[in-house]
């Protein structure tokens, strides 16, 4: 998809060589300057009734005459005029679209304030995420959308903000497809082993450093939460790192440790069937790093950026762990599983023990957790847990930023309380109540030493029931964290 801008006032757009116009009004009421054929066809509208100041609701005229598109839509945005209510109107007037026979479209936003970076992102964001449609293993899916060229129309003065705004919702975009192709992908299809393959093309597309460990690799370092988790599957465990050199050898570099469940029973602590297919998408967090270091390559990052990814399945066996028993970490801690569905921070663990040899500048774990945090905060907010302040700030700007919002929730250390074990160090779960702190507690156990932050996404990472699939986030979150990292 090419995106790019057109500088041209609002006299301009009947000149559009674009195959559509598609016209996002903000406010509640037409404004003055509109083109005559344009503010012509839309006073009628409005006059029957057939195009109302609700957000979302679209107008569609065909060969309006005066305009030289062919096609021509008009969405409200409300009144509101933000890079939010863009992308959400964007979204919607491409939807209305993306059916016919438009190849070229041009998007002009009337009754916002000055265009900026925001806007342009958020534009590439709205196409992006309503023409993508999972193909991979359903050959039955519709034709790709024709839709190859957008352009935003914008003054002169906005022009150089909002290509920049294009660029890196480009970027992004790209790195939320990878990440939902990965997660998309059901268990038999989306393996270990695929993670790993598709991180190694990602190095040799990219300029990254791409290593995969192996489970005799594993067993020499000492991982034997990780081993534990992995050890009722038959597909092989793969610990994948992948490192982006941006910046000099000497700066630390950011890690990003990604939770690689390609598919969650529950273990011997077996999970209840119902949706249990979702499963799949509990290597969300894996996904949306590998995405985030899709991103960062193209954008070409001035930053060093470590990838982490434990990746293997967990299922019930002869050799699966059980509750109860007693496994050595990475770090020399022991644990007792009395659950083995609290499996993704045993695997996590052993790989934030395995980051600290970056001596890295801060790391950040992103995964899909715990239900408990989908009850606190549902399926906007991705949970945010971290001891540093200034680090926690950044994340949640980088959210704000990227409309890929986060929320800090506490970690007292009155909860830790929950983890106390008669037979190890810890046990790897505490009471049922506030499961999503007890759980960063858990983490911020092999964290001590280290800039740290956990981004819990179970409520994040998909969407069940009709629009069931993988959203791709964090990417956005991540990337606007790395910018702000390297001074973008």
């Amino acid at each position: 998809m090419d995106f790019k801008t057109q500088v041209a006032g609002t006299a301009g757009w009947g000149a559009t060589s674009a195959d559509a116009l598609l016209v996002v009004l903000a406010g509640a009421s037409l404004p003055p300057g509109l083109p005559k054929a344009v503010a012509a066809v839309l006073e009628s509208a409005v006059e029957a009734g057939d195009f109302v100041f609700k957000p979302g609701h679209v107008f569609y005229a065909h060969r309006v005459q005066g305009l030289k598109a062919a096609r021509l839509a008009v969405v409200a945005a409300g009144e509101t005029a933000s890079a939010k209510a863009l992308r959400k109107a964007v979204a919607a007037g491409v939807a209305a679209l993306k059916n016919g026979g438009t190849k070229d479209l041009a998007i002009a936003a009337v009754g916002f304030e000055a265009l900026d970076a925001t806007h342009g992102e958020a534009v590439v964001a709205a196409v992006a995420e309503t023409l993508y449609l999972y193909r991979a293993t359903k050959p039955s899916a519709p034709a790709a959308a024709k839709l190859a060229s957008v352009t935003l129309v914008c003054a002169k003065a906005e022009a150089e903000a909002v290509d920049e705004g294009l660029r890196i919702g480009r970027a992004v975009a790209a790195g939320v497809e990878l990440a939902r192709e990965c997660a998309n992908r059901p268990g038999n299809h989306c393996t270990p082993t695929y993670l790993a393959q598709t991180a190694k093309s990602l190095g040799k597309e990219h300029g990254l450093k791409v290593e995969v460990l192996e489970r005799k690799d594993v067993e020499k370092l000492g991982m034997g939460a990780f081993l534990a988790v992995a050890q009722g599957s038959d597909e092989p465990l793969k610990f994948i790192v992948a490192r982006w050199q941006g910046a000099a050898k000497t700066e630390a570099p950011v890690v990003l440790v990604g939770k690689g469940i390609t598919f969650d029973s529950g273990g011997i602590s077996l999970k209840p069937g119902a949706e249990m297919d979702e499963m799949k998408f509990d290597m969300g967090g894996a996904a949306s790093v590998l995405g985030t270091m899709r991103a960062v390559a193209e954008l070409g990052l001035k930053l060093n950026v470590v990838a982490v990814v434990p990746a293997c399945e967990n299922l019930p066996s002869g050799r699966a762990v059980k509750p109860g028993d007693v496994v050595t970490s990475l770090s020399g801690q022991t644990i007792e599983i009395l659950n083995t569905d609290a499996e993704g921070r045993l695997i996590l663990c052993d790989a934030l023990t395995y980051a600290e040899r970056f001596k890295p500048a801060a790391i950040v774990d992103i995964a899909t957790l715990t239900g408990a945090c989908v009850i606190a905060l549902g399926h906007h907010r991705s949970g945010l847990f971290s001891p540093d302040d200034a680090l926690a700030a950044e994340l949640l700007a980088a959210g704000e930023a990227a409309a890929d919002p986060a929320w800090r929730l506490p970690l007292d250390e009155e909860y830790d309380e929950g983890l106390k074990s008669n037979f190890a160090d810890m046990g790897n779960v505490g009471p049922r109540a506030g499961g999503s702190i007890t759980a960063a507690m858990f983490l911020k156990r092999f964290t001590a030493k280290q800039r740290w932050a956990h981004l819990d996404i179970a409520g994040t990472a998909w969407k069940s029931g009709a629009a069931k699939g993988a959203t791709g986030r964090p990417v956005p979150l991540l990337t606007h964290f790395l910018l702000q990292r390297a001074g973008r």
